[in-house]
Parts: C-alpha cells; sequence; structure tokens
C-alpha cells in the first residue's frame, strides 16, 4: 500500500532492532529516522549537499545536538514532510 520513491527505503524498526547486523546499508547510503514513529530510512549520501536536505539536518541538530537517540541520525520532523523533501531530491 502507498507508494516508493526511487533512492529511500522504509525498514521497520522492530525488525531492525532484532536484527540489526542483518540489515545492511548499501555503500553511499545512511540511515535516517523520521517522525513520531521513528520510521527508518535508508537514503543515499548525495541528498547531504542538498539545501532542501540541509534544512532537516539543521532542524536535527537544533533538537538533538549530536546526541541522537535511535543511534543514526534522527530527523524531527513529520513523515509526509520529510518523504515531500526526499521526492524533489529524486527529481534531481
Amino acid at each position: 500500500m502507498g507508494f516508493r520513491l526511487p533512492g529511500i527505503r522504509k525498514t521497520s524498526i522492530a525488525a531492525n532492532q532484532a536484527s540489526s547486523k542483518a540489515v545492511e546499508v548499501p555503500k553511499g547510503y545512511l540511515v535516517v529516522y523520521v517522525g513520531e514513529k521513528m520510521k527508518r530510512f535508508v537514503i543515499p549520501v548525495s541528498y547531504l549537499n542538498q539545501p532542501s536536505f540541509q534544512d532537516l539536518l539543521n532542524q536535527a541538530e537544533k533538537e538533538f545536538g549530536y546526541d541522537h537517540p535511535m543511534g543514526g541520525l534522527t530527523i524531527p520532523c513529520k513523515e509526509d514532510e520529510f518523504l515531500t523533501v526526499t521526492s524533489h531530491l529524486n527529481d534531481l
């Protein structure tokens, strides 16, 4: 159900907590956690250079500093906002 954005992979946190080493992150990608339910996304590192994604990173820095509770990068925005930003990055 729903739609899939190329370049973004969403996985279940519960499944990954049980087997975190079983799920590898491909080279050139990183893990971010987004939204109230802390959904896990695997995104291309190329997003880090994009101004719209850097705005999300600035929000994360203001809220969490460099201490992210999930062990990966936590983005403090709604999931739909994150998907909107990243969907535009996929079009580049």
